[in-house]
């Protein structure tokens, strides 16, 4: 067990996710957050976010006295050994991240940081950033360190305890041995080793970035190929059965839909390419990746279009899935939102179903208002067609006589491939399939 306190700033999915798993693994954490309130709240072991398995091990942390909460950076910082920078660091508006926040907590921070404690950023930031923090810190006896995360939304716990590898990256060889130390205890999820990747600053940051920027190009790709599939009468499926079965390629990230959202794939896409800009580094594949992307989103609306008859307004349509994907009750840049806006320019009559929302939704950084049912035959009432567009496995064990019965003729489009036709064809109702034939 390496020694020292560590401080986690910042505790939203990354720094909560972090801070309560390293608690677990034995260290003593202390999480600051701005919000005192939300302070309070996990305090009393109330989790603000949803994720599979979190609960747990925040209940058990501090239960044992290992995983404390503070308000603000400075109490959380001062005596640490090691401190994670957990921090936004949002899209500025032309592609770039903004690291205010981040150079703001370190400028804050710093003079209280003892000789020889190590200052970790953990947020993703653009290459460079570990040389600009150094200078914002001003001090040569710390540290700097850059810890990528590679966490998903509804498996956080599960991507932190069981990673794939861990990536340090940093000029300073001990430092950056150090921080990887932290992770001693962790196996893969198929119980082997954690590679310890120990890299560059410049390096480790730019993984992070390649990664999700991959993974996003690999969702253009297959959700592009359905595109295909869909007019030559082949079944995407089975063509991502196939490719899957390649080690070169692996089955991951191939299941096509209405798209790729939520916090970190569209803000490190474009963050990728606004760094390739500013070095005058040529990247039409980052231009492609998105523009595929919004195809995707536009083939799913042509369908629901269709399926209405070719005009939408006034056409009640149930939504199935609000959140960007399973497993999270996460909103942001969800492709189904993305529909739903289209639709809703279209004069369509929304209605939906999500299992993590529990409110009607206002309308809120451009995406439309959605009226919110409590469960997914009350959203599918009286429907013309309902549309499923998130991956919840209650969607799978869907009662479709029942929904015949409250939607009598409705079209489903299935923007996930997750229902059986047969069951469908059998209850009296029209399925649309992605990628495939009906």
């Amino acid at each position: 067990m390496a020694e020292g306190r560590i401080a986690v700033i910042g505790t939203g999915y990354v720094g909560l996710t972090s801070g309560t798993c390293l608690a677990h693994l034995g260290h003593e954490v202390v999480c600051g957050d701005v919000d005192p309130d939300k302070v309070e709240r996990m305090s009393r072991g109330e989790v603000p976010i949803f994720e599979d398995g979190l609960q747990e091990l925040m209940t058990e942390g501090i239960e044992s006295g290992r995983l404390t909460f503070v308000h603000g950076a400075e109490k959380a910082a001062e005596g640490a050994k090691y401190i994670f920078l957990c921090l936004p660091t949002p899209d500025g508006g032309d592609g770039r991240a903004d690291l205010r926040i981040v150079h703001q907590v370190v400028a804050e921070i710093g003079p209280l940081l003892d000789p020889g404690a190590v200052l970790v950023t953990k947020s993703t930031v653009p290459v460079g950033t570990a040389k600009q923090i150094t200078a914002t810190l001003a001090r040569d006896d710390v540290a700097v360190v850059s810890n990528p995360e590679f966490l998903q939304e509804g498996t956080a716990v599960k991507n932190f305890m069981n990673p794939d590898r861990v990536v340090v990256g940093s000029d300073d060889r001990a430092a950056a041995e150090a921080v990887a130390k932290l992770y001693d205890g962790l196996t893969t999820s198929s119980g082997k080793p954690v590679t310890m990747l120990i890299t560059s600053a410049e390096s480790s940051e730019l993984i992070k970035y390649a990664s999700n920027a991959f993974l996003a190009m690999k969702l253009s790709f297959i959700n592009s190929i359905a595109g295909l599939a869909e007019v030559v009468g082949a079944d995407v499926h089975e063509i991502a059965g196939g490719m899957g079965l390649d080690d070169r390629i692996g089955p991951k990230f191939l299941r096509a839909g209405p798209g790729w959202g939520g916090s970190c794939f569209p803000k490190d896409t474009k963050a990728l390419a606004a760094i390739a800009l500013d070095y005058s580094v040529p990247f039409p594949l980052l231009d492609a990746t998105t523009i595929a992307n919004e195809q995707a989103q536009e083939r799913v609306t042509d369908r629901i279009r269709e399926a209405a008859g070719g005009d939408l307004a006034g056409v009640p349509i149930a939504l199935w899935g609000l959140t960007f994907k399973a497993g999270t009750d996460d909103l942001r840049d969800s492709p189904a939102l993305e529909v739903a806006l289209r639709l809703d320019t279209e004069r369509a009559q929304l209605r939906g179903y999500d299992p993590t929302v529990k409110a009607d939704l206002p309308p809120k950084n451009g995406y439309p208002a959605v009226p919110v049912a409590a469960d997914p035959y009350a959203a599918a009432e009286g429907a013309r067609v309902v549309v499923l567009l998130t991956e919840w496995p209650e969607f799978a064990d869907i009662d479709i006589a029942r929904v015949a019965q409250v939607a009598p003729g409705a079209v489903i489009v299935d923007a996930r491939n997750l229902l059986d036709a047969q069951q469908v064809l059998d209850a009296g109702l029209r399925l649309v399939p992605l990628g495939r034939k009906g």
